[in-house]
């Protein structure tokens, strides 16, 4: 995805969760229009996703906690499905302090590809995704993105009416 806007941009799907942590109620995309929306998918057992990603997203949530921004957490599992199950990512939020809103990627009954990580063509974890204020995919990063670079890319959605 690029970081304009053009034509060809495309609508973000919805997320399919299996379960919520950090929330009353799952959250919708189409609920949260109006607002720029981050997505960051992850594993806990992936070295990038603790080392970096998962303060990166952290960061975020705190920094524009006043904007119209959302940050939402993807646990998707492709890989480790025994040890990487809902107690464990419950363990793993409190430990880590992660108090943004996180959805389990609902398994598929084929493949070891999650259903939400199959619908964004995500290549691994970490990954960002941004979607603007109007529901269109903005950005679509796999591996650890600069926080400068995911900043301004921030900054210019918020900007936008």
């Amino acid at each position: 995805m690029t970081s304009s806007r053009s034509s060809t941009l495309t609508f973000a799907p919805e997320i399919n969760a299996a379960r919520w942590f950090n929330t009353d109620q799952p959250l919708r995309l189409q609920d949260l229009r109006g607002q720029v929306v981050m997505l960051h998918a992850f594993q806990m057992l992936c070295p990038g996703c603790v080392t970096y990603g998962i303060p990166q997203a952290s960061k975020v949530a705190t920094l524009y906690r006043d904007q119209p921004l959302q940050v939402i957490g993807l646990h998707t599992v492709f890989e480790h499905h025994q040890v990487m199950n809902a107690d464990a990512l419950q363990v793993f939020l409190r430990e880590y302090r992660i108090g943004f809103p996180v959805a389990i990627d609902q398994p598929v009954e084929i493949g070891p590809i999650p259903a939400t990580m199959q619908r964004y063509q995500l290549q691994g974890t970490p990954s960002v995704v941004l979607i603007d204020k109007q529901g269109y995919l903005r950005l679509h990063h796999f591996g650890p993105m600069e926080d400068l670079q995911l900043g301004d890319q921030l900054g210019r959605l918020l900007a936008e009416a």
